[in-house]
């Protein structure tokens, strides 16, 4: 085998490695050298992202795999694309095929099923396609709205800083920091006078509990009382001072004699003035009442 030389040998390994990498980047592709299923063609007017190897879905289930994109020049808004589909799947009349674009830039055609009951597409048949419009598509048609608001929104925050500028806001909020002070203080007096009270409370209550007693004690006192007895001596009493100011403004007795006979007051008085002059004479002039002497002279 001299013709096995190591050029031969390198050229060989060389022919394997390509075989390798393209077989590897087929399958990497999901695309395969044998076809296994039947051939379909979507028409589309555009096919923005789509491309030869993106996945076909039924139902979230991949079903085969987009082969080749075409362009139909003498038709520019009419492009074709072959997709490869399991050969165990029937597609009715009716199915249409969408182009669908997640966030991350992934895309995909879904295939959407008509009514299984309808006739069978034939093998190489055409199916319908379009771009479906989800969020995405949602989001590009409000990109001229936004565009038109962004005036309104520079303009309003344009406001918002003039307004935040505004000393008065500044000292709005340094007296919304007092208040909330003065209200946290306020917190910590209630809080403080809230645990005194808390301390004094059982006395409080004890004294209370007290005076209960005292009131109770006071109650089965006065139950205890005899109120008709008492009520008797009471009235009795009352007669005898009724009886005694009757006397006293009666003319019978001393004491209303002496009250009504101006006569009798009259005498009083006279004795009381005769008195008074008497002792006043006593006083000017004692030896006319007392006589004392050793020798028994006997003064004039």
């Amino acid at each position: 085998m001299k013709w096995f030389t190591k050029e031969v040998q390198i050229a060989l390994v060389a022919i394997v490695g390509v075989v390798i990498l393209f077989f590897g980047m087929q399958f990497l592709k999901g695309l395969s050298m044998y076809s296994q299923g039947n051939n379909y063609l979507v028409v589309f007017d555009d096919v923005t992202g789509l491309s030869a190897s993106s996945p076909v879905y039924v139902n979230g289930v991949k079903v085969g795999t987009v082969l080749s994109i075409d362009c139909d020049y003498n038709q520019p808004d009419r492009i074709v694309a072959t997709v490869d589909l399991d050969k165990q799947l029937n597609i009715p009349q009716g199915t249409t095929a969408e182009i669908v674009s997640d966030l991350l830039g992934n895309v995909r055609l879904d295939l959407k099923l008509g009514d299984v009951k309808a006739p069978r597409i034939a093998v190489g048949g055409t199916i319908s396609g379009q771009m479906q419009s989800g969020l995405m598509s949602k989001a590009a048609s409000m990109v001229p709205q936004i565009e038109q608001m962004l005036p309104k929104l520079d303009s309003i925050l344009a406001s918002v800083n003039a307004l935040l500028a505004d000393p008065t806001i500044s000292h709005s909020l340094h007296n919304v920091e007092t208040i909330t002070a003065g209200l946290t203080t306020t917190a910590n007096e209630l809080n403080q006078l809230t645990a005194s009270l808390n301390r004094q409370l059982p006395g409080i209550m004890k004294k209370a509990d007290g005076v209960m007693a005292n009131a109770d004690t006071l109650t089965q006192g006065l139950n205890r009382l005899d109120l008709d007895a008492t009520m008797a001596k009471v009235n009795s009493t009352l007669q005898n001072v009724e009886q005694m100011t009757a006397k006293l403004n009666s003319n019978e007795g001393t004491l209303g004699l002496l009250m009504r006979d101006p006569g009798l007051y009259n005498n009083l008085n006279a004795t009381m003035a005769h008195a008074d002059s008497l002792m006043m004479d006593l006083k000017a002039h004692p030896k006319r009442y007392v006589h004392f002497s050793v020798f028994g002279k006997k003064d004039k």
